[in-house]
């Protein structure tokens, strides 16, 4: 059968079966087929190589079809492919969990395992409600960052910026101070910004707590992924984790996203110094990009207020496919690689091209507030209008890198690049080279 008629026919049947994320019914060009990948690219029906830039939504670090990953998942389907997760427990699920704690401050943890990052975030706030709860302490309210994204499902969209996306849901949503931060280009960079704007967020979140009702604080760690690839100072973080600690908020960070070496540590709350979060919540690049899987890492203390001999107390949460082995073999296999001396070779030249790249882009007409940290590098293609997940360059934008054979789905008028760790310089080049061919006219804007 011709290639091509195979193509459009899958293509006709997606219109008629599938409904896609993110996505409109009208108004966009035919999906993509995708026959196959390899390391950082995608192969399409029509014969085009498309270079995958943005890791196919954060997901991928070692480059698609890894051998190693696809023989520890074949290896696990052998012997044990699911089993219920209440009662009984495996070796894939116990390693995994041993190899995550281990690399956290904490003296003890635990494990909470789920199937993606809303779920994992679902986790963490409830886990962080119920242990005032549970001792009968009324604190009730939940603090996020203006700007946030958590995930879809109803908690996580609570605690994520009000918008077009949660419109249908705001009236189902339970109520959550936001807190606005200064951002930054480099957030390692503590003289960016100065004393006065870190002074005035902490002082803005001290009058958040002041009631002595805040149960938990949620934040993406330094990096605010959906909202634009926003990045905020460390020093900051230090200083709203100081308050937390002084007033005793659980805090969680959303390391769905800045997880797995993805801001040059393998998470980004290790870039603090004085202080480390409570609660962790990861997905995405668990597995490497093979299988969904969600975890929320737990510190000891806050597992107190369940251990105790009232089974009202307990944590009632699970899903069906918790700690499927599957795909927590496939997260061992991922951690093992990550770990490893050439994917940590890999992240450290990634690094260093985006901070060539930050440096080159920093003067470039078409660009403004471009921003590195670790392996992601974002720029905002320069408009006269406000940079926006909605903003019109956004449909162009993205025509005109699969034109030119790149993935790079811009956030509106936000470009940016979180590549698999394998992707080659060359490769890297090619990208920023189409960046650089980006010229603002009306015609482009059309």
């Amino acid at each position: 059968m011709d290639n091509s008629l195979a193509s459009n026919n899958l293509v006709q049947a997606d219109k008629q079966y599938i409904w896609h994320p993110f996505s409109p019914f009208s108004g966009l060009d035919d999906v993509v087929e995708i026959t196959h990948a390899k390391g950082a690219v995608l192969h399409s029906a029509d014969g085009k190589e498309i270079i995958d830039a943005i890791s196919s939504w954060w997901v991928n670090l070692h480059g698609h079809a890894n051998k190693e990953i696809a023989d520890a998942i074949a290896k696990q389907a052998l012997q044990l492919e699911h089993v219920i997760f209440a009662g009984f427990t495996h070796k894939p699920a116990v390693d995994l969990a041993q190899r995550l704690l281990a690399q956290l401050p904490w003296t003890a943890g635990k494990c909470f395992f789920s199937d993606n990052g809303s779920t994992a975030v679902e986790v963490a706030l409830k886990v962080a409600l119920q242990y005032w709860h549970n001792q009968g302490i009324e604190k009730t309210n939940i603090i996020a960052l203006e700007g946030a994204y958590h995930g879809d499902t109803f908690g996580a969209m609570a605690v994520g910026e009000r918008s077009p996306f949660s419109a249908p849901f705001n009236d189902k949503l339970f109520e959550v101070s936001f807190l606005r931060v200064p951002y930054c280009t480099d957030p390692l960079d503590a003289q960016e910004l100065s004393e006065l704007e870190i002074d005035n967020a902490v002082a803005a979140f001290e009058r958040l707590v002041a009631d002595g009702k805040t149960a938990a604080f949620i934040f993406e760690p330094l990096v605010q992924g959906a909202s634009g690839m926003n990045m905020y100072p460390v020093s900051l973080l230090e200083k709203l984790m100081a308050v937390c600690k002084s007033n005793g908020i659980i805090a969680i960070a959303d390391e769905v996203m800045t997880g797995f070496f993805r801001t040059g540590k393998l998470f980004a709350s290790q870039h603090l110094q004085h202080a480390f979060p409570d609660i962790l919540c990861l997905s995405k690049g668990i597995t490497g990009g093979f299988l969904p899987l969600g975890c929320t890492l737990i510190e000891e203390r806050i597992t107190q207020p369940f251990r105790v001999d009232d089974l009202l107390k307990t944590f009632f949460h699970g899903h069906s496919y918790t700690a499927n082995p599957l795909a927590c073999a496939a997260a061992i296999a991922s951690f093992d690689l990550l770990m490893g001396e050439a994917c940590q070779q890999n992240i450290a030249r990634i690094s260093n091209a985006f901070k060539q790249f930050k440096e080159a882009f920093s003067t470039h007409k078409a660009f403004r507030n471009t921003r590195t940290l670790g392996c992601i590098w974002a720029s905002d293609y320069q408009t006269t209008e406000e940079t926006g997940y909605f903003h019109e360059a956004r449909n162009m934008l993205n025509k005109y890198f699969l034109d030119k054979g790149l993935l790079i789905r811009p956030l509106g008028n936000v470009l940016y690049v979180l590549p698999p760790y394998v992707i080659a310089d060359e490769q890297l080049k090619q990208v920023f080279e189409a960046f650089e061919g980006l010229a603002i006219s009306d015609e482009s804007m059309g």
